[in-house]
């Protein structure tokens, strides 16, 4: 997912590559159980965090969920100086890519936004990769910003992993929150300004289709713009 000539044109590469290669198929939607550990997170809007590869699908995703008033593209850990898209992109900070969500409890919880993330936004057993793109900064992490929320995130991975839904272990971390930076402006909305990009189509656009047949009860077919 690179914007830059040289940089794209590799990306180009890799994705043709992604169509001969089964190491680089898309992630497959997977029908996740409904979480046993239900949050209880009170009134009041909330903020998530999650980072699940490249951030214009995870953000996409959750900009089409009933209950999500805001999706913000952006960079976790790391410092504010290096937070970046050319020096993240390089694999040299401590950044992930990821996603700050804010969210109303009343109308979708923490536990169901879990359960989105592991049905149709990244491959939880795939380690600092998803889809075409590799590196550290495209891992697969939850960053909960709450005791509830670590709480809650603790028990759905244990509840999936002996659930046995996916061949080879789950690997998504749960991180400490360590700062949140917002990507380059041109970054955020990115999958609803650009429908026709060859990485929105060939990547993201399924994972909208999968949470729509999936989830029609939280899929919204407004995208909620930042």
């Amino acid at each position: 997912m690179q914007l830059r000539a040289p940089l794209f044109a590799l990306a180009l590469a890799v994705t043709a590559m992604g169509c001969q290669q089964p190491a680089f198929a898309s992630e497959k939607p997977v029908s996740a159980p409904a979480a046993s550990r239900v949050a209880k997170e009170g009134a009041g809007l909330k903020t998530a965090i999650f980072a699940g590869g490249c951030f214009w699908g995870v953000e996409g995703v959750f900009s089409h969920v009933k209950g999500v008033t805001s999706a913000v593209s952006g960079y976790h850990g790391g410092t504010k100086r290096s937070a970046s898209y050319d020096l993240v992109s390089s694999g040299m900070t401590d950044h992930a890519e990821a996603v700050k969500i804010t969210y109303d409890p009343k109308v979708i919880r923490y536990d169901q936004l879990l359960r989105i993330y592991f049905s149709v936004v990244a491959d939880p057993t795939l380690k600092n990769r998803q889809g075409p793109d590799v590196g550290a900064h495209y891992r697969s992490a939850i960053v909960p910003l709450s005791g509830e929320q670590t709480a809650v995130a603790k028990a759905y991975i244990a509840q999936l992993s002996k659930a046995g839904l996916w061949n080879k272990p789950i690997v998504t971390a749960i991180e400490r929150s360590s700062g949140f930076y917002p990507a380059e402006t041109y970054h955020q909305d990115f999958m609803i300004k650009n429908p026709r990009h060859g990485y929105i189509r060939r990547w993201d656009a399924p994972k909208i289709a999968a949470l729509k047949a999936m989830y029609p009860g939280v899929y919204s077919a407004t995208f909620k713009r930042n």
